[in-house]
């Protein structure tokens, strides 16, 4: 959850404690700090108060708040949708792959078989591993 609203909120009602000094030295820039000067001449500035809170900043935090609810629900919807989409396409890819194995090693055993065919069959056996390396292509590529 975001907590930024809160904080900035919460920063503006806290009172202010801190003093700011103006030295000035001769022939040098003024200059503004928290501590005081070590040299010149010092002049202690009042800070401002803080303001108060008033209602219309805390409903608008509220509304903040409730609106980083509603995007954080919606981020976990998506974050969970798309894990769901990544699982079902590695298990596509991976079907794919078994099949793109099976069908590689089929080729394999029709050229196998193609080799071993005697010469009366062999022209069938190296039209069956042909096909069997078409489909494996189609399949595959």
């Amino acid at each position: 959850m975001n907590r930024l609203p809160f904080l900035v909120a919460a920063s503006f009602a806290l009172p202010v404690h801190a003093q700011i000094y103006k030295c000035a030295l001769e022939g040098k820039p003024v200059t503004y700090s928290e501590a005081p000067c070590e040299r010149g001449r010092e002049t202690v500035l009042a800070s401002p108060a803080a303001p108060a809170p008033d209602r219309v900043a805390m409903g608008e935090l509220k509304r903040l708040q409730a609106e980083s609810k509603k995007l954080e629900k919606q981020r976990l919807a998506q974050d969970a949708r798309q894990d769901r989409e990544d699982a079902a396409r590695q298990r596509m890819a991976a079907q794919k792959r078994q099949r793109c194995d099976k069908l590689k090693l089929a080729q394999k055993w029709a050229e196998d078989d193609a080799r071993r065919a005697s010469p009366q069959a062999a022209e069938a056996a190296r039209l069956r591993a042909r096909r069997a390396g078409e489909r494996h292509d189609v399949e595959c590529a």
